[in-house]
């Protein structure tokens, strides 16, 4: 008896001294006394080992009846595995902020309770991540000699149409590289419009683009700021004739800056990645059908952190604007 009451005054001093820092917290030391008693059940009662350990005797029957089942907490995990496994195999283009809400979405009937931070300790542990491109840091270059950056990082424009962006991305279909043009309404994050070609160099997408911008401020009193990078066409005398006539304010980008136009810089990396890691493009009977697809789940299915997990469509009618 004096040597099992010795060993175990020396696991017990163990299990104590290390409660303060331990990430499993006070239940995993629990735990550990009563496995304990567990392995020494054999030679000695339950009875004399709980006093002897400073334990509930009923705590321990409670902790052998359940054991190898799983707890609440453990079952929630294991739903969340099983849900986080399907969703990032649909897309594979999302962080845990977005499947958390997709969960949130989906299961609204299940009554699954949990924050962002479980699901970011869920994919940790599952290995999940979004598979998506990583960018590096550039320098700063010039401003334009005729159109200064007037927004200045200022993207929270008070009504629609205050604030466009524009910008050329490449987008290849079946072996071919295809420029597409768009423009971004950046009260909503919404593409307003959106023109294709597979000539290089092409600048008939960027004139159709200004003259649907032009359609849609006819009646539009205040003036609109379109910013863009300084690409040939928008530095252009042509362009700048093109909208000359119009309540079109001008804004640029320094020179080899995306940071200074970053909503549909950004944008045009996500969509670009989302095309390629969610969807099977080549499998488009047409890219100019596809993009239009894209376009329509962009502005109306699409959930975007920024606007509080809303489509752009959902966004912009939920304030009045629609």
């Amino acid at each position: 008896d004096s040597e099992a009451g010795s060993r175990n005054r020396t696991l017990k001093k163990r299990i104590l001294c290390k409660r303060s820092w331990c990430r499993e917290g006070i239940r995993y030391f629990q735990r550990c006394e009563f496995e304990i008693i567990n392995s020494l059940r054999s030679k000695y009662g339950v009875l004399f080992l709980c006093k002897l350990m400073n334990v509930n005797r009923s705590g321990y029957y409670k902790w052998l009846k359940n054991l190898n089942k799983p707890n609440r907490y453990e079952k929630l995990r294991q739903n969340l595995y099983r849900i986080l496994i399907v969703l990032h195999n649909r897309k594979k283009s999302k962080g845990y902020h977005a499947l958390a809400h997709q969960i949130r979405e989906e299961e609204r009937n299940s009554n699954l309770v949990f924050s962002d931070n479980l699901i970011h300790k869920c994919c940790k542990y599952l290995g999940i991540k979004s598979c998506v491109r990583r960018y590096k840091y550039r320098k700063p270059g010039n401003e334009h000699v005729v159109f200064k950056n007037l927004v200045r990082n200022n993207w929270t424009p008070e009504f629609p149409l205050k604030l466009v962006a524009s910008d050329m991305t490449n987008i290849k279909y079946r072996g071919r590289n295809y420029e597409w043009t768009y423009l971004l309404d950046l009260f909503n994050n919404e593409i307003i419009s959106s023109h294709l070609s597979g000539k290089h160099g092409d600048p008939l997408p960027y004139y159709r683009c200004l003259d649907d911008l032009k359609k849609k401020i006819e009646k539009q009193t205040t003036p609109t700021v379109l910013h863009t990078d300084q690409g040939a066409v928008y530095s252009s005398r042509a362009f700048q004739r093109a909208h000359k006539n119009y309540n079109i304010i001008r804004s640029m980008s320094r020179a080899g800056t995306p940071t200074d136009n970053p909503v549909i810089e950004a944008l045009n990396g996500w969509i670009k990645d989302e095309i390629a890691t969610d969807y099977d493009i080549n499998a488009a009977s047409s890219i100019k059908q596809f993009i239009e697809q894209y376009v329509y789940y962009f502005n109306n299915q699409r959930i975007a952190y920024a606007l509080n997990y809303k489509t752009p469509a959902q966004y912009k009618i939920e304030l009045g604007f629609g």
